[in-house]
């Protein structure tokens, strides 16, 4: 997925969108931070940082923050478009079984009562349509345990949204999955961060009752960001 990485050390992120980092030979380069997130300890001053370099002479920050390697020893894929990315080649694949099958994979498709897009959109003739809508899992707390993954890292309205709609995708006789593509090695299990968004858990809970399934998807570093 990745190539010619950079590699610089964090100094800080700041505005949300923005990283000051380090070089190899002293120089401080801001980069374009693409998450959203707390990214709690994601983003620790003094981590390693693999950034990547567009040729998109409109970019106004033409280096993107791609991945962490921690101080804890674990990498960590902090851009979260990439998860659509490594879920939709896996899918292409046939690599995830429980989704394997489908003839037709369509991504953002519009769907549902609250103007919302599906991530992916599986269909056969055989099967009925599998709405699948992925979050990437970056939030590691061994507070509550080793290997604890937690999802979201902040309060997220769009995600509970989600979890409305694909409620009623499965009210209507549709499939509906909640995949978490887990961007964190040191992530071993997924659980709703109910100490941080109170409402999408119990949303979360809620949609397990009306069948919504979840499914955790653990892409290997080695060889899908880094081909090897």
């Amino acid at each position: 997925m990745f190539n010619n990485l950079q590699k610089a050390i964090l100094i800080k992120r700041y505005k949300r969108f923005l990283a000051d980092v380090q070089l190899e030979n002293g120089a401080v380069l801001t980069l374009y931070c693409p998450n959203t997130g707390a990214m709690t300890h994601c983003a620790d001053a003094g981590d390693q940082v693999w950034y990547s370099t567009s040729n998109n002479l409109k970019r106004k920050y033409k280096h993107t923050w791609e991945l962490t390697f921690s101080k804890a020893g674990h990498w960590i894929c902090v851009n979260t478009a990439r998860a659509n990315q490594i879920v939709g080649e896996a899918l292409r694949r046939g690599e995830i079984a429980a989704l394997s099958g489908y003839d037709h994979i369509k991504a953002e498709v519009k769907y549902g009562c609250e103007n919302s897009r599906i991530d992916f959109l599986l269909s056969s003739e055989t099967k009925a349509d599998c709405y699948v809508e992925v979050k990437s899992c970056t939030l590691l707390d061994k507070s509550f345990g080793e290997g604890k993954g937690f999802f979201p890292d902040a309060v997220t309205l769009r995600g509970q949204k989600h979890l409305r709609e694909l409620m009623e995708m499965k009210q209507q006789g549709h499939r509906s999955i909640l995949l978490f593509a887990v961007q964190h090695s040191g992530i071993k299990s997924v659980q709703p961060a109910g100490h941080i968004d109170a409402k999408y858990a119990a949303l979360f809970e809620q949609a397990k009752q009306a069948g919504v399934e979840v499914i955790c998807y653990y892409p290997e570093f080695s060889t899908v960001y880094f081909n090897q």
